[in-house]
């Protein structure tokens, strides 16, 4: 049997702002590790008995940044399938599905969130194990945690008759319950927090969501059958994939299929879905805080304290989140940090963009910061990685200015092309055509002064681009 790992890095991440935005979401960040969740999902089974490389679905904005991170992992995918827009689950698993069976006809996909937390991994690649015999005999397989309490963020597995050593029939989903309902099911014995990672054959899988959701099963055949290659990526067809109506795999099939079967673990998992649950997966000190970065503590106990770039301070306060970044700051009662993402809402009520990214924002070439911004001007940090080549491109409304700090540049400004070298500058008019590429083996780090009536990033205009962006 052939198990291929199928990620799903999707998602917004937004209980986690303002660490996580919508062009960096949390299983893009190391939150828990010096890794990203990303990489820690990857890696997590990398090289075990029956373990494929693994087949990474995403969306086209985060794509760069996924296989850079999974090259940085040493972790070569399957494929990354490039979702135009998201669909849920569902849609995302059945695309998966379409692409393996026709690889292997047989192939069996483990379903991975990448974001999640699993602490110990011998016990969770036992429970796969133990799934994995009942798969071959068509059934769907979900991972049920063992609870710990009767938390109210996740939903409910109850669990009915036993069919293998651990194995046991689904009898019902239940969605998040309250504190009371929570508290007599983790009473009753039979009942597992709903993880979101599954087994079962992608033939399986397909066989029930046509009978179940056949509007998903066709469009998701018909993307799939009409993707393309875009470098290193496959693209689903966009027109199929959009007109797919949007499920998740729990309604769209595990609740109404007759081989759903439900494999309670104890694996220490967690799905960071708010920062009181990243609070408990992380180490803590002797007054139970968990802090990261430069933090000060006099008399604070049980809180979580994030510093991203400056010094913070914390003096006789407890179970508190403190989190820094550089245009944002998060003070909230560990008690209430579900109420996050109603900041989120505000932010895009009001038009903002700190819901969207950092100051520091990734692109394919390197990224880009920005440090001042005033009336008619803007001052940025530039990186461009070795063998980076940005856009040739032009500004309609700005000029730029280029001064070289350390790396060496080359220069297309119009006709003529330059290396530029530490300390030395170039000017680039409004209107002309220009690119920035670095031909050198260390990074380019360089200060670029924007100026112009109208400095947003979408007066650009790409005549080519090595990464094929429109």
């Amino acid at each position: 049997m052939k198990i291929y790992p199928v990620i799903l890095s999707g998602g917004s991440g937004t209980r986690l702002w303002p660490l996580s935005r919508a062009v960096l979401p949390k299983q893009l960040l190391p939150l828990v590790s010096e890794r990203t969740m990303l990489q820690e999902t990857a890696l997590r089974l990398h090289g075990r008995p029956q373990l494929m490389q693994p087949l990474v679905v995403c969306g086209n904005e985060h794509r760069f940044l996924v296989a850079e991170q999974l090259r940085e992992a040493g972790v070569a995918p399957l494929a990354i399938l490039l979702e135009p827009v998201g669909r849920n689950t569902a849609p995302a698993v059945a695309a998966a599905a379409h692409y393996l069976r026709a690889i292997d006809p047989e192939a069996v996909m483990l379903v991975l969130p990448a974001d999640h937390v699993i602490t110990n991994v011998e016990a969770f690649y036992a429970a796969i194990q133990r799934a994995a015999a009942l798969v071959g005999e068509g059934a769907l397989a979900t991972f049920g945690i063992v609870p710990t309490g009767p938390e109210t963020g996740y939903g409910y597995i109850q669990s009915g008759k036993a069919v293998a050593e651990q194995c046991y029939t689904v009898d019902r989903f239940i969605e998040k319950p309250d504190r009371a309902t929570a508290q007599g099911l983790v009473e009753a014995g039979n009942y597992s927090w709903n993880s979101g990672m599954f087994l079962f054959r992608a033939d399986s899988y397909l066989k029930e969501l046509q009978e179940y959701a056949p509007a998903i099963a066709a469009a998701t055949a018909e993307a799939v059958s009409r993707d393309y290659r875009d470098l290193d990526f496959c693209r689903l067809d966009e027109a199929a994939f959009e007109a797919c109506p949007s499920d998740s795999i729990d309604y769209a099939v595990m609740e109404h299929t007759r081989h759903a079967v439900v494999v309670p673990a104890d694996i220490g998992w967690s799905d960071v879905g708010s920062w009181s649950a990243l609070w408990d997966v992380q180490p803590h000190d002797a007054n139970g805080n968990a802090t990261r970065g430069d933090v000060y503590l006099d008399d604070v106990s049980g809180s979580l304290v994030r510093a991203e770039g400056r010094i913070v301070a914390l003096v006789g306060v407890k179970d508190l989140v403190v989190v820094e970044t550089a245009d944002a700051v998060l003070v909230a009662h560990k008690d209430q940090v579900q109420r996050v993402k109603q900041i989120v809402d505000h932010l895009k009520q009001e038009a903002r963009t700190e819901h969207l990214h950092h100051t520091r924002v990734y692109r394919p070439w390197g990224c880009y910061e920005g440090i001042d911004i005033g009336e008619r001007f803007q001052v940025k940090r530039i990186t461009v990685n070795p063998g980076g080549k940005l856009s040739l491109q032009m500004h309609h409304h700005r000029a730029e200015h280029w001064i070289v700090v350390s790396g060496t540049a080359r220069v297309t400004c119009g006709d003529t092309v330059t290396l530029l070298t530490e300390n030395e500058s170039t000017y680039i008019p409004i209107g002309m055509s220009h690119r920035l590429e670095n031909p050198g083996k260390l990074p380019l780090h360089l200060i670029e002064v924007q100026s112009g009536s109208y400095l947003g990033e979408d007066d650009i205009v790409r005549f080519e681009d090595v990464y094929q962006r429109s």
